[in-house]
């Protein structure tokens, strides 16, 4: 069993930053694939992910506007945001996957919501 909590969510103005951070439990969190997806009334969309080896992708939304990162001494990823966006106004969900584990995990997501 996994465990995953997330922080770092709030409000922020539009041009803003946020950082989110997805701390996962275990002793090989160096093999996890770590992501975020989020979700908003109707509507949920991957953000993007980060592999072991720290290849990363990316929704369309979030190119050149987001990273993923991640810290293999501290069990933590990071979801950088730059010049947010009304239309980023989502619950942003941690994943945790990969093929070390036997079924995916989830956070709890933290509520983000930029004002304009």
């Amino acid at each position: 069993q996994v465990q995953v909590v997330e922080s770092g969510g709030g409000l922020v103005q539009t041009g803003g930053s946020l950082r989110l951070s997805c701390t996962a439990s275990g002793d090989n969190f160096s093999t996890y694939r770590m992501g975020w997806f989020r979700q908003a009334p109707g509507h949920r969309e991957k953000v993007g992910r980060i592999w072991g080896s720290g290849q990363t992708e990316y929704g369309d939304f979030a190119k050149g506007r987001f990273s993923i990162s991640r810290d293999n001494a501290k069990n933590t990823a990071y979801l950088q945001m730059n010049d947010l966006k009304v239309e980023d106004t989502a619950v942003y969900i941690c994943w945790v996957g990969g093929p070390t584990l036997p079924v995916d995990y989830w956070g709890q997501g933290v509520q983000v919501t930029v004002s304009s």
